[in-house]
């Protein structure tokens, strides 16, 4: 193992999942330096975002390890894994929606009092959670909607509380799945700029996507899966440009789609 490999914020090592006789992911590595941008992308169905719930104990690795600050994970529970420091923003947006905006956040942000039933029975305050979570609505936007409830708001909006929810729980990991679908063009780019602050910021983001325009103006290094498997890693426009991952992705026209997206959106 290389010494970069050994100092990673995040490493994954062969991990596998099964699920019966379907391998959705077949021996997958790699590794996420601290402060990195990295997309992980390939056509539906490669086994993304099954990797990413592998990730973060939603489903559980057949084989291989995971290791967060160089700590194995596999036999941690999700909240765990979250208390360890990382944390996911989901594609499918599910607040609660009879609570506001900012009582969503609120709720994220007090996690580390739910460790046990005393600990929450001892914190009945919770100013500082809120005092948080005023401040994660602010980061992605929408400040000015922290008491509307999420019922009356658009995709877009929700997509940001999610986000903010994630940041309440402060990671060093941010894990983001397919954060810009359903959003139009206009929304998308508004939301990638926000999760490039994000990132500006020092956090540590692994992103699937399928808005490559947006995923080549963002990412620092790319990880392709097909059918499970990977079969890329590196910088983008490399990766882009390997016959392999063109024939996988979109037919061979992948780097000149990718390129026209990142210039549209430049």
């Amino acid at each position: 193992m290389s010494s970069t490999n050994s100092q990673a914020l995040l490493r994954v090592e062969q991990v596998t999942v099964r699920f019966g006789g379907l391998v959705a992911v077949d021996q997958v590595s790699f590794s996420v330096q601290r402060g990195e941008l990295l997309g992980l992308i390939g056509p539906n169905g490669a086994g993304k975002t099954t990797l990413l719930r592998a990730i973060t104990g939603v489903v559980r690795a057949s084989a291989g390890e995971v290791y967060l600050h160089g700590q194995p994970l596999v036999a941690l529970s999700i909240d765990q894994r979250v208390r360890r420091g990382m944390s996911l923003s989901q594609q499918l947006v599910k607040p609660l929606r009879n609570m506001s905006l900012l009582d969503n956040v609120t709720l994220a942000a007090g996690f580390h009092k739910t460790v046990s039933p005393l600990r929450s029975l001892l914190h009945v305050d919770d100013s500082a959670e809120r005092a948080i979570a005023l401040q994660m609505l602010e980061r992605v936007g929408i400040a000015d909607r922290a008491q509307q409830l999420p019922g009356t708001q658009p995709l877009g909006i929700l997509k940001r509380l999610e986000l903010a929810r994630a940041l309440a729980l402060k990671p060093e990991l941010f894990l983001l799945d397919e954060p810009l679908a359903g959003l139009n063009t206009q929304e998308a780019k508004s939301f990638a700029n926000t999760i490039a602050d994000i990132h500006a910021s020092g956090m540590t983001i692994v992103l699937i996507e399928h808005n490559l325009g947006e995923v080549m103006r963002l990412c620092q290094r790319l990880v392709v899966l097909e059918n499970g498997k990977k079969i890329g890693d590196g910088a983008p426009r490399s990766v882009m440009s390997d016959p392999l991952v063109q024939a996988a992705y979109l037919g061979g026209d992948t780097l000149a789609k990718a390129q026209s997206q990142e210039d549209q959106h430049a």
